[in-house]
This record gives structure tokens, sequence and C-alpha cells, in this order.
């Protein structure tokens, strides 16, 4: 991508906004492009003071903690773009975005690998018993008893949700020997050997450890619920490394206590602290043979700079050629470069007239549409 002046808009005006410590290669690829009114904050705001901060600002840069309300979209008249340099969007009222013009990008696929290889890990480790073991040997207990204790060869991975990150999952669990089955509202291409479930019930009755990786809508809050828990084989692990409210911890507690799940592993709550060093309560806490992690799935270094390079590369396709692709708000439009032509990006409702009346108005400059 070039590095000149090819936007109508002067690049030093063009206000940019990052939260929540987005990754400081983004910010320097913005630079680097000729983009240096670029604020950086740790953090994320509320709702009083993003209202304050985006009154004159162009693009706008988030990850998960950051909410953008209607009444933030209103207060926010020069908006053209939104970064979520991360994996969702439910942050974002996308619905209000869309009928104001307002394009929303995300990186659905960059820190698939990171997950997928947390999952496996977890897994082993959950049924080895390894968080018990290590308390006791952190407490002076030495305990070498093999009692259940399984491998991973020869066992059953249910997953619920075979986008990118479950379906990469199933190649790697497949690599280990074990069995895989899933189960996705949409019909999805099997990869290896995995086997497509026609339902939930049949997924959790024959699975030794369930995974999930969906996104959060009215569909999926309390998925694993009461009812559904009582459909998972004695002693099967459940790890949820996709959306806070999929699960209903206090019933996964009641599982647990009961003995008809050996063992979980837990990254995303309904109710999350807001930054680093605020208390966290859960029910789970103190239970045997369960892990709990600061929703640090998708944390590594090489995911945050993938995440960071593709939202900022569809921020400047969108800044300076109008294209689209990868928008969750907008249709994809991908128009290649024209030689000697300048591109206009007009958004507006699909109404008749419309572009009539651009059309009109440019004849009269004696402008020519290409």
């Amino acid at each position: 991508m070039s590095k000149e002046q090819i936007t109508s808009y002067p690049k030093e005006k063009i206000k940019i906004l990052f939260l929540e410590n987005i990754s400081d290669k983004a910010v320097q690829k913005f630079k680097e492009y000729g983009y240096t009114n670029v604020t950086k904050l740790g953090g994320a705001l509320n709702e009083d003071e993003l209202i304050k901060a985006v009154k004159d600002v162009h693009i706008l840069g988030i990850r998960s903690k950051t909410q953008i309300t209607k009444k933030v979209l209103d207060n926010a008249s020069k908006l053209q773009a939104i970064g979520c340099f991360c994996i969702g969007v439910n942050q974002v009222n996308l619905n209000e975005a869309t009928k104001q013009g307002i394009s929303v990008f995300n990186a659905p696929y960059s820190n698939t690998r990171s997950v997928a290889e947390l999952v496996i890990g977890l897994s082993i480790m959950l049924i080895r018993r390894i968080p018990d073991k290590n308390t006791a040997a952190h407490n002076g207990i030495w305990n070498k008893e093999a009692k259940g204790s399984f491998e991973m060869r020869g066992k059953t991975l249910g997953i619920i949700g075979y986008g990118s990150i479950g379906s990469q999952l199933s190649v790697i669990a497949e690599s280990l020997g074990m069995k895989v089955k899933f189960y996705d509202t949409e019909t999805k291409l099997p990869l290896g050997n995995a086997i497509a479930c026609k339902n939930l019930k049949d997924l959790l009755a024959g699975s030794d450890i369930i995974s999930i990786h969906v996104p959060e809508t009215g569909q999926t809050k309390n998925l694993i619920n009461k009812a559904n828990l009582k459909f998972f084989k004695q002693g099967a692990i459940l790890i949820n490394y996709a959306r806070g409210e999929v699960v209903d911890l206090d019933a996964l507690a009641k599982s647990l206590k009961e003995g008809q799940l050996s063992g979980a592993a837990i990254d995303v709550f309904p109710v999350e602290p807001e930054k680093n060093g605020d208390a966290f309560t859960s029910p789970l806490q103190g239970l045997p043979n369960v892990i709990l992690t600061p929703h640090i799935g998708g944390s590594t270094e090489e995911a945050q700079e993938n995440i960071g390079d593709d939202v900022s590369t569809k921020l400047f396709q969108y800044l300076e050629k109008g294209i689209t692709n990868g928008s969750v708000t907008l249709p994809a439009i991908g128009l290649p470069p024209v030689e000697g032509a300048h591109r206009i990006l007009h958004i507006h409702n699909n109404v008749p007239g419309v572009l009539s009346a651009i059309n009109t108005e440019l004849s009269k400059h004696h402008i020519n549409i290409v």
C-alpha cells in the first residue's frame, strides 16, 4: 500500500483514538502511513467519558471492554469507522452503527491458534488432574496416585461451535489420537474424521471433554444450564473459552460438587473486572480440578500482533480506498484502483433516486462516473 497522500482529507487532520492498550504495532503502523494525530489510552472509558472523547474522532479503536452504545454513536458525528481489535463485536451497537453508516471491523481469525493450543493444554491438565496435584505439592503433600488420570488418546472431544477456532481445535485434537464430534447450528464441512452431531444432547452425551466456541447471542445465553448439564457423561470435563454468558456458572458449580463433572476450565465470565488488580469472584473458586483464567484465551504476543496488523490494514483499506472487506456493518466492496480517477464513498439508504441525484450533481461540474 502506498504511503503517499491519497485521501481528499489531510491525513494529519484525521483524528484516531485507541483505547484499552491496543498493540503498539497498530499505533506505529498508522503513524508510518502518515496518520500522525493518534492518541492511545491504557484502559476502557465509561459511557460519559467516551461521549466526551469521541466528539471529533474519525477512527476509534477498542477491544472488548469498551461499550459503544447508541448514545455514544449519536455524539460521534465525525466517526467513520470502529476497529474492534479483538474477535467479538457484541460490545458495539451494530444496528445503530449500520444506520449511521459507520463501518465496524474486527479480527475474527487472528487469535485462532492461540485459543486452540490453550484448550488442548487445559484438556491435558484436567484429564490428568494436574490442578489438584499441583495444589497438593505446593501444600507439601506428595500424591503420585494414577487413579482418575487418563490419556487424551482414544477420548472423544465434543466441540460446540465449529467455526475458525473449533475447526482448528478439531485438527489438533485428532493429531493426539482423539475422536472428534461437533455441533453447530449451521451446516459445516467436517475436517479430518470429525463427525457432526444432529443436536446438542447427542454431543454432550457422547463426549469426554466438551469445549465451547460460540458467540454471545440470545440463543447461546445459558446454553449450558442445569437441564443440559444432566446430559453430560459422568466425569466429563467442560471448557469455556468463548463468551461469559454461555454457561450458567451456578449450575456448573453444583454439577462439579456433585461429581457429575470431573473438571472445568473457564476463561470468560458474565461479569468481569474492569482492569487488572480489581476484585474478582466466582462460584467456581476453590473447587477441585477447576482452572480459572482472566479472559486470556487469545492473549499471546503473536495473537495481539496479528490482531493489530489485521484490523489496522482493514481500516487503511477503508480510509484510503473505500474497501469494506471485513466490515460487519457494510456490504463487502473491494474495487481495484483506477488510473487517473478519484474514488468517492457515499453511504446512504438504499432508496430510489440517490445515485441519480449524485450523478446529476457531478455532471454539473463535468465529472464523469467510471
